[in-house]
């Protein structure tokens, strides 16, 4: 899924390594925090420091965008790496998330 996603109060957030069960309980709540401020009308996952995604992981980012739908505010991926989005691919979740190919916008902050 792809789209457009309003930079005005978004929040990227970058997590890397290894999203996995040993470590996506804590990934959860720092996302489940960020998304549910306040001061933040989206969020945005850079996920271009990411190795791999397991189905934990996988887990994570989609109650995240389903608190985020309920919290009337846009969730999306971007800079997703060739594992991660076969990942994405063969569980047909790139359909069900906003996915970006880098931060949208940068060029725009830059000048």
């Amino acid at each position: 899924m792809q789209g457009s996603l309003a930079r005005a109060q978004m929040k990227v957030f970058q997590p890397s390594g290894h999203i996995n069960a040993e470590n996506a309980a804590v990934l959860k709540q720092q996302l489940a925090e960020t998304v549910s401020s306040l001061e933040n009308a989206s969020l945005l996952v850079d996920m271009s420091q990411v190795d791999s995604l397991d189905s934990e992981g996988l887990m994570v980012l989609i109650s995240t965008m389903t608190l985020a739908q309920r919290l009337n505010k846009q969730f999306g991926l971007c800079g997703i790496s060739p594992s991660v989005r076969i990942v994405l691919e063969l569980t047909q979740l790139d359909r069900v998330f906003q996915i970006f190919e880098s931060l949208p916008g940068v060029d725009a902050l830059a000048a």
